[in-house]
């Protein structure tokens, strides 16, 4: 019975508890291999307001044992910090040979500064584990890296960047994680130029700095602080948070633009862009191994430090995150019960309440539970979800239209699937739309009591025949209500409709009422462009004339060809209930505000016009942004 409820619980669709017996989900180890021991000193680091350990380093046996532990199951190992490489090459070099030993690692991976990266560890690294993954924390160009300083306040981009000129050299790729600090702002698609400048850069990984809750300096031994510290202690003081702190909204616009300029400027072909590439993954329907989208959440990520903590996520706040020791857990059954009874684990996964019934569930897999925790700590979960929403929705209009990538900051033309939504064959069908003399078979029209007409006369089906105005049963098929929307779409801007409904509110049924709306099926990315900008402002200019019961959205959607499994992008104008207002006063409405967006559509034309909304200007890169 536990399979069986878990598959109708919504919560497991976004965060998956961990099974011992299930031993087929990988869990991810993140080695700290010295703590939170660093030879920089990063004035953001998060590792550093932890109780740590100082300076110890994990050693081979206790690798050993993690193996043990999760005997059987496969393991992602990151080797992290701090800065791993202190630890030395004496001991690196152990739990290297150690790793390689074990069959159950299936992957390792470095996160280190860069900063003492050279020839002798890159000859240690291609001995004993040349599969090693190594990425490199950079916030962009020289001026990204404003908070990135050594214990002397000095920067450490011009080291970090000779140690990528040297991966290049030795034909090592790497991922860079940079964190997005109001120093990028505005400045996406000269930092991601600057990037992708580095031969051996093939993924970068934009990160927040959500760190507005942050009040207190990083604790520091002896009296004299060094000068690292002495400009965090002037940063933290900020009138609105650390001055390095970014707000979510924020941060999705800087993604959006990166996203933007990763497709502009064919960067796709190349690098991975985070997190574009798994926002693009789940609106396509397809997995990702990034725990924010993904629901292998906390539960599946395990944090070692030296001294045998074993934790979960080290995004989490420690010591609230510890579970156990590991020299003390006698096997998986009783990490499962130290994760159950665990209050910040549980606090999170609380937090995700609201994920159950969102919208956009499919397309953000509920994100971060460390960040919603610290952004419900600052009072700003809701800001959280709003950033997620944001840039799924101009994500999806990137995707749908490439080439117009202003799309992406149109507020009013939102990402909204609809499941199902697939046609016979949509090639097919668009020739036959542009081909008034193509034969064309006699539709199945059925009109039920309830006014739908569709292929079996079935209240609340939507299977229907595929006609176009040419067709001699097409005003037939039309539902009356439905019409003009239809002719404005069809006769007045030239579009391709694949569905439309009147609205019906089913009374006596046990079925939701369906919302008045036409589906508009474009040729290609450019007439989908020019439409969508041309709904954006035909709707914006509708809303003062609309009756209150009533608003006007429009929604970016995929329709699906049976015949080929391939994917359209389509745009769905829908007339729904305003917020505090019910269906009887929204079907009552319904036809008043139906022909006050009729008369604004008719005003339109789907012409190279843009939106109704603001498009942030880029800022230039500077010869100073622009390494040589």
């Amino acid at each position: 019975m536990r399979h069986t409820t878990e598959q109708h619980d919504p919560m497991v669709r976004l965060y998956r508890g961990l099974d011992a017996e299930d031993t087929g989900s990988a869990v991810s180890v993140i080695l700290k291999l010295r703590g939170e021991t660093c030879d920089i000193d990063c004035l953001y680091c998060y590792e550093k307001r932890k109780e740590a350990p100082g300076g110890a380093r994990i050693d081979a046996s206790q690798v050993r044992r993690l193996t043990e532990l999760f005997s059987g199951r496969p393991l992602a190992v990151e080797l992290h910090g701090g800065e791993p490489l202190t630890a030395g090459r004496d001991h690196v070099a152990e739990v290297l040979r150690e790793l390689a030993a074990q069959p159950s690692v299936v992957r390792v991976s470095m996160q280190t500064n860069g900063v003492l990266l050279d020839e002798q560890w890159l000859d240690l690294i291609d001995a004993l584990y040349p599969n090693l993954q190594i990425g490199i924390s950079l916030d962009g160009d020289a001026a990204g890296n404003t908070w990135r300083v050594g214990y002397d306040g000095q920067p450490v981009y011009p080291r970090v960047a000779t140690a990528l000129r040297l991966l290049a050299v030795r034909s090592r790729t790497v991922g860079v994680i940079a964190a997005v600090t109001p120093a990028v702002l505005n400045r996406a698609e000269a930092v991601l130029d600057h990037l992708a400048g580095f031969e051996a850069v093939n993924a970068i990984s934009f990160v927040p700095c959500f760190d507005a809750s942050v009040q207190d300096p990083t604790a520091a031994p002896g009296r004299r602080l060094p000068e690292s510290r002495l400009l965090q202690l002037a940063a933290v003081r900020g009138p609105k948070g650390p001055t390095w702190a970014t707000t979510p909204d924020q941060y999705a616009e800087f993604v959006l633009a990166a996203a933007a300029r990763w497709i502009g400027a064919g960067y796709f072909a190349r690098l991975k862009l985070e997190p574009a590439v798994s926002t693009i993954r789940r609106l396509r329907g397809l997995d990702t191994g990034f725990c924010h989208f993904s629901s292998l959440k906390c539960d599946h990520v395990f944090t070692l430090y030296p001294d045998g903590r074993l934790g979960s996520c080290d995004e989490l706040p420690w010591p609230q995150a510890k579970l156990t020791l590991l020299n003390q857990v006698p096997g998986q059954n009783a990490v499962v019960a130290a994760q159950r009874r665990l209050p910040l684990l549980n606090q999170g996964k609380a937090l995700m309440e609201r994920c159950t019934t969102c919208a956009y569930q499919s397309a953000c897999g509920g994100g971060c539970v460390a960040t919603r925790w610290r952004q419900d700590q600052a009072g700003e979960q809701d800001a959280y979800c709003d950033y997620r929403i944001r840039m799924i929705d101009g994500i999806a209009a990137l995707l749908a239209q490439p080439a117009h990538p202003a799309g992406a900051w149109c507020r009013r033309v939102r990402w909204c699937p609809r499941t199902p939504n697939s046609m016979p064959d949509i090639a097919a069908f668009l020739a036959r739309w542009d081909r008034p003399n193509a034969p064309r078979r006699p539709a199945r029209l059925h009109t039920s009591a309830h006014g739908n007409i569709n292929t079996v006369g079935l209240p609340g089906v939507h299977e229907a025949d595929d006609l176009d105005p040419a067709d001699p049963q097409w005003r037939e098929a039309i539902e009356p209500g439905v019409r003009a929307l239809v002719d404005a779409v069809t006769r007045d801007w030239h579009l391709v409709t694949y569905d439309s409904c009147q609205g019906h509110p089913y009374p006596g049924l046990d079925l939701p009422p369906a919302e008045r709306r036409v589906g508009i099926l474009p040729r290609n990315r450019t007439e989908y462009a020019h439409a969508a900008a041309a709904l954006c402002r035909a709707i914006t200019a509708a809303d003062t004339d609309l009756p209150a019961p009533v608003q006007v959205t429009v929604g970016r959607a995929e329709l699906t060809c049976k015949a080929t499994g391939r994917r359209s992008p389509v745009l769905d104008l829908a007339l729904r209930p305003a917020d505090g207002h019910g269906w009887p006063a929204y079907f009552d409405a319904v036809d008043a505000a139906t022909r006050a967006v009729v008369d604004m559509l008719r005003g339109e034309r789907p012409t190279e016009a843009g939106c109704c909304c603001p498009t942030p200007q880029a800022t230039p890169p500077t010869s100073e942004d622009v390494w040589a």
